[in-house]
């Protein structure tokens, strides 16, 4: 994994600072080589003389960066910027402000070419802290930029209020309580703050998110990660042998704990979007967990927007690391478990309408008792 480029997918709302985040990559002196992918090169007005030299699509800037613009097709750009491998570091795409980052996403997944050379490292998402909690309630998109992050700056925070950051931060955690968090103001987060994070190993949510591993110990009504008991049901194996039935889920609980930042945090029910953790103590049979996690995610694919995870197999040295977006997995054989961990699997999903208990009877039913 380690000689792949990482890529970094960038997204959220029109006016939420990604031209200024990225204007900084283009031009400041970080000591880093970025290619940026970016939809039009002359929305984020780049000051030509920074510009180093320019052939047809791809602009060289005079920090080391390289730019280039999306005509057409992403996968050949891509590849188009893979032929000037060793010019740069890593590769940041841009998506268009109301665009649903899945496609860009899959694209490191899918294409062969493009998975055998870089490696899809976070999805980044910039959010305007004033604006973040309408745009919530009336842009199904907004959601699925916060549920699609590894990675959120929460931008523009100097227009609002401590009460109000609180609201809007208490809003993320209620869709995504796993994505790492950075406070802003005119997207001033330091680059490598979000550049090469390699948020696909869950280490760094444990860096950012104690609670991640509390997730399975604390009582429900305390926390709401997610607890999800809306919409249709999702069906088990066809050996899964439960009565599927609706759970009703009627206390939407607003709580606060202190973060981070030393001030309360409320807590949200978000009812569309919400996350599903897992956490096995132990190994697991890689015959029996694959082919279930790969039927299941076909199967809920289209409500499961990320799915990512760090398992312990069965005579198997190295941690199995997974994510995946919508139906498309991707996963590999990553570093060796060191002494002071406990071997276990650690499995997260992000999605709509997740039914919390079904997913955990299939993941027993279907993997713990087939071992």
């Amino acid at each position: 994994m380690t000689d792949k480029i990482p890529v970094t997918v960038l997204t959220g709302y029109l006016g939420a600072g990604k031209t200024t985040l990225l204007n900084r990559i283009l031009t400041e002196q970080h000591g880093r080589r970025y290619a940026v992918i970016v939809n039009e090169f002359g929305e984020i007005g780049i000051d030509n003389d920074l510009v180093v030299g320019a052939d047809e699509e791809i602009f060289e800037m005079n920090n080391g960066c390289i730019c280039c613009t999306v005509r057409g097709d992403l996968i050949r750009i891509i590849e188009g910027l893979l032929k000037r491998r060793g010019k740069f570091d890593a590769i940041i795409v841009e998506t268009t402000g109301v665009a649903d980052p899945a496609p860009v996403a899959q694209t490191f997944f899918v294409d062969a070419d493009v998975k055998a050379a870089a490696r899809l490292d976070a999805v980044v998402t910039l959010a305007d802290a004033k604006f973040l909690a309408q745009r919530l309630a009336d842009a199904p998109e907004a959601k699925n930029q916060i549920a699609f992050a590894d990675v959120i700056v929460l931008n523009k925070t100097d227009l609002v209020t401590r009460e109000e950051l609180a609201e809007v931060e208490g809003r993320i955690r209620a869709i995504n309580p796993y994505a790492t968090l950075h406070h802003a103001v005119k997207a001033q987060v330091p680059i490598e703050a979000v550049l090469e994070r390699n948020a696909f190993d869950l280490d760094r949510i444990l860096e950012i998110e104690p609670r991640f591993l509390e997730a399975e110990n604390h009582d429900h009504h305390d926390h709401d990660h997610g607890h999800q008991e809306h919409g249709h049901d999702h069906e088990c194996g066809p050996d899964c042998g439960h009565d599927h039935h609706e759970h009703e889920h009627h206390d939407h609980h607003e709580h606060a704990h202190h973060d981070d930042h030393g001030h309360g945090l409320k807590h949200y029910h978000d009812e569309e979007m919400g996350s599903v953790s897992i956490l096995h103590e132990g190994e697991l049979d890689p015959n029996v967990f694959v082919p279930w996690l790969n039927e299941f995610v076909q199967r809920e694919g289209a409500d499961i927007l990320r799915c990512k995870g760090i398992v312990a197999f069965t005579n198997e040295p190295k941690r199995f690391v997974f994510q995946g977006v919508h139906m498309i997995l991707d996963g590999d054989l990553q570093r060796d478990w060191r002494p002071d961990e406990k071997r276990s699997a650690r499995l997260v999903f992000i999605g709509r309408k997740l039914k919390e208990e079904t997913i955990r009877e299939c993941f027993e039913k279907d993997v713990l008792r087939r071992m």
